[in-house]
């Protein structure tokens, strides 16, 4: 059974790729008593073994990734204002005027631009971009900035997680419920032994998940991710992509992966039998961690199954509690299956 509770934990930890040790810390902590084994490899994945009652058919590895889109300081100004990038793939106008945590001391801070009265008639209604942003910590100088900030500290969205009437909004769901999947399974007693990642890197290029699975080397994979729900006025048919609220969602296809045909059969047909709420992504967009794990070391049978999320990679993600429990029911039921070599 998910266990709900622990996303809020997990979501407010904070953790920008190359910097996800507090998250792993949780993780760590939550699945240390019922994995079998446990390793950290040099980029910081966590790989965990975990025995079932009976042999594995076929080495599979379930995948989930602990980092979450952010930015990093560049520069420190004279006026005390603070430069940065993007760390993953976030929308200028997500970023424009949001709070934030700066640093290894999480120094609030928030994003600001030109004032209004200044701006020039072409900047007018416009979102500002990254470079002409900055983050305001208070400080009236860059001496006294640098008291608290260093260049290359982290900087991740300060979002509030709510749980309210079954909807969960908060930052980096991508990928912590995939996250919180893994770790219920890693609780549980499963049918056959099973091979478990928690990956560092996604965002900035699927990294830490082509070292994991050149380490396990398995069969058949199982990634576990959030996917754009564009379910809004603005989009229409197969544009919405995938529809909060109609469950779990398997891809045929994104711009990194083709998936393996029978893997998505076996997906709906499982939906269908278990009465597992499930959709199809609709449009071929998008990547995750399968890009890379399908084309390890010979090939690597690969599927992905995903939680429908509005506004992904923004301070406030929405999701549905019913979704992410069909993706865990999914997962758990396609986990034996092909573990199992049924």
């Amino acid at each position: 059974m998910l266990e709900i509770e622990l996303l809020e934990k997990l979501c407010t930890a904070c953790g920008i790729s190359g910097d996800e040790g507090e998250v792993r810390s949780i993780i760590l902590d939550e699945i240390s008593p019922f994995a079998d084994e446990i390793n950290i490899d040099s980029m910081g994945n966590v790989i965990v073994f975990k025995k079932g009652k009976q042999r594995a058919g076929k080495r599979l590895m379930l995948s989930a990734h602990m980092d979450e889109v952010g930015f990093i300081v560049t520069d420190i100004q004279d006026n005390g204002m603070l430069k940065f990038e993007c760390v993953g793939g976030i929308n200028d106008s997500a970023a424009f005027a949001k709070q934030l945590f700066v640093g290894r001391d999480k120094i609030p801070g928030v994003v600001c631009s030109k004032p209004l009265h200044l701006l020039d008639s072409d900047e007018k209604g416009k979102n500002p971009p990254v470079k002409a942003l900055t983050i305001d910590i208070g400080a009236k100088n860059r001496e006294e900035a640098e008291k608290y900030i260093r260049l290359g500290d982290s900087v991740v969205f300060d979002s509030p997680y709510e749980n309210k009437y079954g909807r969960i909004i908060g930052k980096a769901i991508d990928d912590r419920l995939g996250c919180l999947v893994l770790i219920d399974m890693i609780k549980s007693d499963l049918l056959y032994d099973m091979n478990f990642v928690f990956c560092v890197q996604e965002e900035v290029g699927l990294r830490g998940a082509a070292a994991a699975a050149y380490t396990i080397a398995p069969d058949s994979a199982i990634v576990i991710e959030a996917t754009t729900a564009a379910d809004l006025p603005t989009a229409e048919n197969e544009k919405r992509v995938c529809i909060v609220g109609n469950g779990a969602v398997v891809s045929f296809m994104d711009r990194a992966t083709v998936y393996d045909k029978e893997y998505y059969n076996i997906a709906m047909n499982i939906a269908r039998e278990k009465n597992i709420p499930a959709q199809t992504k609709t449009m071929i967009a998008g990547g995750n961690d399968a890009g890379v794990i399908h084309r390890s070391r010979g090939g690597v049978r690969t599927i992905a199954v995903s939680v429908p999320c509005r506004y992904l990679h923004s301070s406030s993600s929405l999701i549905l509690e019913s979704d992410a429990k069909a993706v865990y029911e999914l997962v758990y039921a396609l986990a034996e299956n092909i573990a199992g070599n049924r």
